[in-house]
């Protein structure tokens, strides 16, 4: 069997053993700990956000998210379409309804327009939402001040999903500290890892005290457990605050690989047309989380022929992202289009495909993809 190429699989830079161990030789292993503190002081410095509370889950940061955001039942929130669910689920989790939001082409994160067509519905309805979860896709910054713009002038704050795209910027800011709250997941196959993780960060501590309060089951400040509050166990390990204490080191370095994957890709196939690799906004630096591609319509390659003839390669690629609004649990949800028909989300998954983006690839795994690829064009 052929050399197996992962999507994105975890890649350990050589200090995370050092916390671990710490850790065991210490007796720290529960959910608090040197390693959790010294990881969100750290995720703080590196990001500038002034203060962070480490959890289980990205999932489990948004849903603290939106409780410090004070969503409840029958509240809105509105939400990007182009996403994995765990944006959304935290919103159902909290019994509010979910409005999602369509891509435009130029980011494939949130569109401005969409996003002003959604208000004007809600003006209308009187269902202002209660907050705006805006997601960071594969890696890459949406526009913020276009959509602040629109969220300052109803006074509605933004929820930044940047689960992808831990160390890309906009405009000079670190994507998740843009918005009033924002999240990270440290998931086995994100740009960086803890096996399974997630943090919030704010620049207003309140959100940050209030979030650990929740996520270490809502004790009171008493000498028995005494409990006020519906809480969540919902606290990082020690342990694996170690693993990600020593990925942080190698974070930057993870995001030139990346770089330099999607940069191979878009020389390797610069004479297909029927190629177009996913547009790198000016305003930020991306972090090149996952390289991603659409294949032009009239193309007689079409998405599923490149991942079926990766497959049988052994090599690991995936479509994009189905949108929520097309999902079967959130099809009765509304939704706002950037198109009079359609959705530029939709087109986007039903042409888009993601690339091999594995930092533990070599130049010549690299080059296997792309003759793969471009056999299937050129023959």
């Amino acid at each position: 069997m052929k050399k197996r190429i992962y999507l994105a699989s975890p890649h350990m830079g050589g200090e995370e053993l050092k916390y671990i161990n710490e850790a065991f030789d210490t007796n720290w292993v529960a959910p608090l700990g040197p390693n959790v503190t010294g990881f969100e002081n750290e995720m703080c410095e590196y990001t500038g956000a002034k203060t962070a509370t480490a959890t289980v889950s990205g999932t489990s940061a948004i849903h603290l998210a939106l409780k410090c955001l004070g969503v409840g039942q029958g509240d809105v929130v509105f939400c990007s379409t182009l996403t994995f669910s765990a944006t959304a689920n935290p919103i159902i989790y909290q019994g509010a309804e979910p409005v999602f939001i369509d891509s435009n082409y130029e980011t494939w994160n949130m569109c401005p327009i969409a996003l002003q067509k959604a208000f004007d519905d809600a003006e209308k309805n009187n269902k202002i939402p209660k907050a705006v979860v805006v997601v960071n896709l594969y890696g890459q910054s949406a526009d913020y001040d276009a959509l602040k713009a629109i969220c300052d002038k109803y006074n509605v704050p933004i929820i930044e999903d940047a689960a992808e795209s831990l160390g890309a910027t906009y405009k000079g800011k670190q994507t998740g500290t843009i918005g009033e709250i924002g999240i990270y997941s440290f998931n086995g196959n994100k740009i960086i890892t803890t096996s399974g993780g997630g943090m919030m960060v704010s620049n207003n501590d309140e959100y940050t005290k209030k979030a650990l309060f929740w996520a270490t089951q809502s004790r009171e400040a008493e000498r028995h457990y005494e409990h006020k509050e519906l809480g969540f166990n919902y606290r990082m390990s020690n342990v694996v605050a170690g693993i990600g204490r020593g990925q942080l080191k190698v974070l930057d370095e993870r995001i030139a690989k990346k770089k330099e994957i999607y940069e191979a890709y878009k020389e390797g196939f610069k004479g297909i047309d029927c190629i177009e690799m996913m547009n790198i906004c000016d305003f930020g630096q991306s972090n090149y989380w996952l390289s991603a591609c659409t294949i032009k319509e009239d193309s007689k390659v079409k998405p599923l022929d490149i991942m079926l003839a990766l497959e049988a390669e052994n090599i690991e690629s995936r479509p994009v992202w189905k949108p929520m609004h097309l999902q079967p649990f959130f099809k009765e949800y509304k939704f706002f289009s950037l198109l009079e028909e359609g959705s530029l989300s939709e087109v986007i998954f039903n042409s888009g495909i993601c690339l091999p983006s594995d930092t533990n690839m070599t130049n010549d795994d690299i080059k296997r993809i792309i003759d793969i690829i471009k056999g299937l064009f050129v023959k």
